[in-house]
């Protein structure tokens, strides 16, 4: 949408830094590894300052979260733009870069989004904030409460999105089952989905964060019966100890997180189940950690990510006792991941001889692969097809069946199978 706004003004959108006269950083503020990557972006981006970029602008959710230090640490930034400030930004564009443009433009909606992930996918969001209160989790602090956008407002941006030719909407938000509640007094995830699958265009339709305890069978139902709609769960644990989740602020225990994927896989025999996990949480015992990796071995994610604890400022974990040293948060999170690799090996492995439908999105640089991703891979998080283009063909944007050959590092190699279907993407 900030995007938006600057072509709305007629400046041009450049993707290399040292082409721009202006350089906008959206930070993140989750996690401690965020912030740092935030503030080393910004430094290295301030170099640009000596070039032909006259103006740093930084917002997001560090500038939420730190504005006032980060002004004082950062002189080269010309201006900080917090979450709150969103509706005004223009304008406090404007004032920056001292521009008088004529009917200029600060209405943040959605109508104005550009769309900067490709032609084939985009993401879609349906909520703002969370209202879970995770103990380790800062969001509600830098978002705000959870707060759904209408059903009307969501359709009428998919919409939109699907005459621009997009193949694959992935609906997000920081908790997407929560979605509706707090407006139309009950979860409405399930009734979305169903209305975003009547839209012509659409090839594929995922949602991602759906919180165990309010995964209904309703909406295991809903996937099943809608073939645009992805079999992938992302469904983020974080523990499987009772007393570790309880310390967490987590609504979900053992019993129901165990029941819950194993329904899930009856009821959807080839479904991708992915989740996340954090490691050395304050008084996270070596019985606690070990009964982690056994849950591991026994649910046999098809997708699975670990963090390390980080302390955020503010939070209630942040004062927790017993907090873990590092070297032993570092050392569970190797063990664990290496237990994983092990099940992401297996699981690659035995797909191996089977076809696929993959939507091509790119070509390697000698154009010898065609690139792409399964329904079992979210863009950026999960791995991807080789294709062998022995034809050199041009199939960037199209469904095409592929046979698997080889497996890699959690990529997977495979041959064109049938030919590619006859849609093809709007310019």
């Amino acid at each position: 949408m900030m995007i938006g706004l600057f072509r709305k003004n007629n400046f041009k959108i450049v993707n290399n830094p040292k082409e721009a006269g202006i350089i906008v950083i959206n930070t993140c503020g989750f996690i401690e590894p965020a912030k740092e990557e935030a503030i080393n972006t910004i430094l290295e981006m301030s170099e640009y300052k000596k070039q032909k970029c006259k103006f740093l602008i930084v917002t997001g959710c560090l500038v939420q979260r730190y504005k006032n230090d980060l002004e004082k640490l950062l002189p080269e930034v010309d201006l900080f733009v917090s979450i709150k400030e969103y509706e005004d930004i223009w304008e406090k564009i404007e004032d920056t870069i001292n521009l008088k443009i004529q009917n200029s433009y600060n209405n943040m909606e959605y109508k104005n989004r550009e769309i900067s992930t490709g032609k084939t996918t985009a993401y879609l969001k349906i909520a703002e904030g969370c209202s879970n209160r995770c103990t380790y989790c800062a969001i509600p602090y830098i978002r705000g409460e959870f707060v759904s956008r209408k059903m009307e407002d969501i359709l009428e941006e998919a919409k939109m999105l699907a005459k621009k030719g997009i193949k694959e909407l992935i609906v997000i938000a920081q908790d997407t089952t929560k979605y509706g509640i707090d407006i139309y007094g009950r979860p409405c995830l399930a009734h979305l989905l169903e209305e975003l699958c009547k839209i012509e265009g659409f090839k594929w339709i995922r949602f991602l964060y759906a919180y165990p305890e309010t995964i209904t069978d309703k909406l295991i139902q809903v996937v099943k019966q809608n073939d645009k709609i992805c079999n992938y769960f992302d469904i983020p644990i974080q523990h499987i100890s009772n007393t570790v989740l309880k310390r967490m602020n987590r609504k979900s225990n053992e019993e129901s997180i165990k029941k819950l994927i194993t329904k899930i896989r009856k009821q959807i025999p080839d479904v991708i189940i992915r989740t996340s996990l954090i490691v050395g949480f304050p008084g996270e015992t070596k019985e606690d950690f070990d009964k982690l990796c056994q849950f591991v071995k026994w649910a046999h994610f098809d997708r699975m990510g670990a963090f390390t604890y980080s302390k955020e400022d503010g939070t209630p974990a942040e004062r927790l006792p017993n907090q873990i040293h590092g070297n032993t948060k570092k050392s569970r999170y190797n063990k664990i991941m290496s237990l994983q690799a092990k099940i992401s090996d297996e699981k690659g492995n035995q797909k191996i001889g089977k076809t696929y439908k993959v939507l091509i999105e790119n070509k390697s640089f000698d154009a010898k692969y065609l690139i792409g991703r399964t329904y079992m891979d979210v863009p950026d998080e999960d791995g991807i097809v080789y294709v062998k283009n022995t034809d050199n063909l041009d199939l960037i944007g199209k469904f095409i069946d592929v046979k698997i050959t080889n497996y890699k590092n959690y990529d997977l190699i495979g041959t064109i199978g049938d030919s590619p279907q006859s849609d093809t993407l709007s310019d």
